[in-house]
Parts: C-alpha cells; sequence; structure tokens
C-alpha cells in the first residue's frame, strides 16, 4: 500500500494557513486601520495651527504647525518628482532634543546655492525624506519616521512646496491581503500537483 506523505503535508497546510491568516490579517484589520488613519489626516489641514512637535506623531502629519528655526546648520536635496529638487534645512532650535528640518521650497536647480538664514517658520508637517529602501517599508510599516516643517511661503528664490495630500501616504492593504491568498493559493496547488505526481509513493515530494 503507498505511503501518504504525512509530515510534508501538515508542514505545508501550516504554511498555508499562516498566509491565509496573514491575508486575512490585512484585509479585516490593517486595512480599516489605515482608512481611519487616512480620514483622520484627511481632515488634519483643516484643524487649528500648532507647535511644531518635539516627537514624531504620524496623527499630526499635515497638521498646520509653526516653528522658530535659530540657524540652519545644514542643506540637503531631495527628489520632488518634476518640481526637481526640494530644499531641506536642518535647523538649530536651542531646545533639548532632535534639530528641526524644514522644507523650504523647491528649485530644478541641482547645483544652485540657497541662501535662507531661518526666523519664524510656518506649514504643515509632513515625512521627512529618510533615503529607506521600499522593501524596508512594506516588511516594517510601523516604524516611526522623522518629520518636517514644509514651508507653507518659499524662501527667496525657490519654487512653493507642493500641497499636502492623502495621495503620498500608501494604502496597500488590500493588495497584499491578494498576495497573500494567491501564494496560499499557488503553494497548495503546487503541493497537490506534486503529491499526484509522486503518485504516494515511498518518497516524500518536495517542499522547495
Amino acid at each position: 500500500m503507498k505511503r501518504f506523505p504525512v509530515v510534508p503535508t501538515i508542514v505545508v497546510a501550516l504554511a498555508v494557513a499562516v498566509m491565509i491568516a496573514l491575508g486575512l490579517w490585512q484585509l479585516l484589520e490593517r486595512r480599516p486601520q489605515k482608512e481611519a488613519f487616512l480620514a483622520q489626516l484627511a481632515a488634519n489641514p483643516g484643524r487649528p495651527a500648532i507647535a511644531f512637535p518635539r516627537f514624531p506623531d504620524e496623527s499630526l502629519l499635515f497638521r498646520r504647525a509653526s516653528a522658530f528655526c535659530l540657524e540652519p546648520v545644514s542643506m540637503t536635496r531631495a527628489g520632488a518628482g518634476a518640481a526637481g529638487y526640494r530644499i531641506i534645512a536642518l535647523c538649530r532650535t536651542g531646545a533639548e532634543g532632535p534639530g528641526l528640518r524644514v522644507q523650504i521650497g523647491t528649485t530644478r536647480d541641482p547645483l544652485g546655492r540657497v541662501t535662507w538664514r531661518g526666523g519664524q517658520v510656518r506649514g504643515w508637517i509632513a515625512h521627512a525624506p529618510d533615503g529607506q529602501p521600499l522593501i524596508a517599508t512594506v516588511m516594517h510599516p510601523n516604524v516611526t519616521r522623522e518629520m518636517m516643517l514644509v514651508m507653507e511661503r518659499p524662501a527667496p528664490g525657490l519654487f512653493p512646496n507642493a500641497p499636502p495630500s492623502i495621495e503620498a501616504v500608501p494604502n496597500n492593504h488590500l493588495a497584499y491581503a491578494v498576495q497573500w491568498f494567491l501564494f496560499a493559493a499557488v503553494a497548495a496547488a503546487i503541493y497537490v500537483i506534486a503529491v499526484r505526481r509522486r503518485g504516494g509513493t515511498g518518497t516524500s515530494p518536495t517542499l522547495g
């Protein structure tokens, strides 16, 4: 009598169950959480302005805020799509804790000199560029990111910053759920085909 591959079947069944559970988690828990979060962010631009927070708080994205830059200590450029480059100043604030990053405007000149001496700044709260690869963002979606203040009026010689947009905050949880369900279906199908080809002989089907 042909021996049925019990252990490999259990392993594959557990793996499929985990994939289905991850898909349900993305669909039933993470997706509603993100939708509620996006609804909050959509309302933030209309809320009263606040002082720029000392520590990152994702719930304050797109909220209008103000701060005081005692002195810009460095300037960096970050990509801004069709707008060219964002100019981001790292400011000394005189307060304890991390410095303040301010996006002071955009430019299409990759090498142009920017002169800005700081002072009172007003605008809205956004994520600061962190150079984190996309795969890291997907694998660790809850990692707190640094915030910056995007000026509503650009520094002299620069173009205005793009206004805040909910479109900049991804909501891919439905796609993640579908991917996990597809992974589960493919894994199950491949294993069933492998078992049938082996014909239930004494050799267990390969898992890899």
